[in-house]
């Protein structure tokens, strides 16, 4: 997976560059709890669920190994699963303007669960067709272009974010999957109304969280007791680390450099950087308020009209 998105989505590297160290990089980026800490330190604390421990050792460790990770973000990239083939070739024939629906539709047809997935996307309140799909043709002439770019970049990551073998990362591993594809879809849906673009701010919203899987991942190698240490500074450290690492990684795989920078500075910079950042408060508000978490109901009454309308939409397309 290291080459072939950027390869076929167009776009040229970014270059973030390494921290120093962990707690450097820390310094060296905007900080979540700076931006919105209530919200942030609650929903780390509800994704590490019962691995958060007040007496858990390793956290130093942890965050040097994630910053030795993002001078090398090629060992990084090799933690995460391969895509299935048939998914960058896909890609490619999405970029020929020559190509025809039945190339596409025996292409999809290649592979069974990328069936699957085209058919359960078209027939989901989302596309709301007249009359369920049936077929791969009729799929792809519902979905457009730029539907299946999203639907396979969905399927290209879902085994990268939402597997995980270690306790932590198997507790966590599904509800950043989660988190990932309602952040995707609200920055994309946020995009046009800021003059981003919806393919960029969805592959940005994908793509962000998986730095923090590959944290997880490394906290269960790092800490035989499966748990993570329940403090603020911590949870800070790790979250701007791993941040770091998902841009690293971006640039690993070629991503298009707004995808990589809006990753690196979300909330402050640029149109992507800003949809990316409200698509993933939205998103972590969603979460919460769907896991019956207290004490967000309020924020979610007071969201601005388009946030609101957003908002109801990660409910309605779950």
């Amino acid at each position: 997976m290291k080459k072939w998105l950027a390869r076929w989505f167009g776009g040229a590297r970014t270059d973030a560059p390494a921290p120093a160290n962990a707690r450097q990089a820390v310094a060296d980026t905007p900080q979540d709890s700076e931006v919105q800490p209530a919200l942030e330190s609650v929903f780390f604390h509800w994704l590490a669920g019962p691995h958060a421990s007040a007496v858990a050792p390793g956290g130093a460790l942890i965050l040097d190994q994630l910053a030795r990770l993002a001078r090398d973000p090629q060992a990084a990239a090799e933690l995460v699963p391969r895509v299935p083939a048939v998914i960058p070739q896909l890609l490619r024939s999405l970029r020929d303007e020559g190509s025809s629906a039945a190339g596409l539709a025996r292409q999809v047809a290649q592979d069974a669960v990328l069936v699957a997935e085209v058919i359960r996307e078209v027939n989901s309140p989302y596309y709301r067709p007249a009359t369920p799909v049936r077929s791969i043709e009729g799929a792809l002439l519902l979905l457009g272009q730029n539907g299946l770019r999203m639907l396979l970049a969905r399927v290209a990551f879902r085994p990268v974010i939402g597997m995980g073998t270690g306790r932590i990362a198997r507790h966590a591993a599904p509800l950043l999957w989660s988190l990932s594809e309602k952040c995707a879809q609200a920055a994309s849906l946020l995009a046009p109304g800021h003059g981003a673009d919806p393919f960029e701010a969805y592959l940005a919203g994908l793509m962000q969280n998986l730095g923090l899987v590959v944290a997880l991942r490394l906290a269960d190698q790092i800490v035989p007791a499966g748990a993570l240490p329940d403090d603020e500074d911590f949870g800070a450290a790790l979250r701007a680390a791993a941040r770091i690492l998902s841009a690293r990684i971006a640039a690993q795989w070629e991503l298009p450099q707004a995808v990589g920078q809006a990753i690196l500075h979300a909330g402050q910079g640029g149109a992507l950087a800003q949809v990316l950042a409200t698509g993933d408060r939205l998103a972590k508000l969603r979460l919460l308020l769907d896991a019956g978490v207290p004490g967000h109901a309020r924020a979610a009454a007071a969201l601005p009209a388009a946030e609101r309308s957003v908002f109801d939409r990660l409910r309605q397309d779950d």
